[in-house]
C-alpha cells in the first residue's frame, strides 16, 4: 500500500479504483474467516487502516477542490 504522501499525488479517479480493490481485499478476507479458511488476522487491520488512509486523502482532496473553487 502507498504512503499517504504517495497517495495525495495520484487523481480523485486512481483513488476511487484503489479504495475499490481494499473493499474487495476486506470482503475476502472476512468470507474467507467464514468459512474457516486460514487466514493472517494482522490482515484485516492492515486493510482497514490502509482504507482509512486513503479516504482521508479523498477528504483532503474534495476540501482542496472547494477552497480553489
Amino acid at each position: 500500500m502507498s504512503t499517504a504522501k504517495e497517495l495525495r499525488a495520484k487523481s480523485a479517479a486512481d483513488l476511487q479504483k484503489e479504495l475499490l480493490e481494499l473493499r474487495r481485499e476486506q470482503f475476502n478476507l472476512r468470507m474467507a474467516r467464514a468459512t474457516n479458511q486460514d487466514v493472517k488476522p494482522d490482515q484485516f487491520s492492515k486493510v482497514r487502516r490502509n482504507i482509512a488512509r486513503l479516504k482521508t486523502v479523498q477528504g483532503e482532496q474534495r476540501q482542496t477542490k472547494g477552497k480553489k473553487s
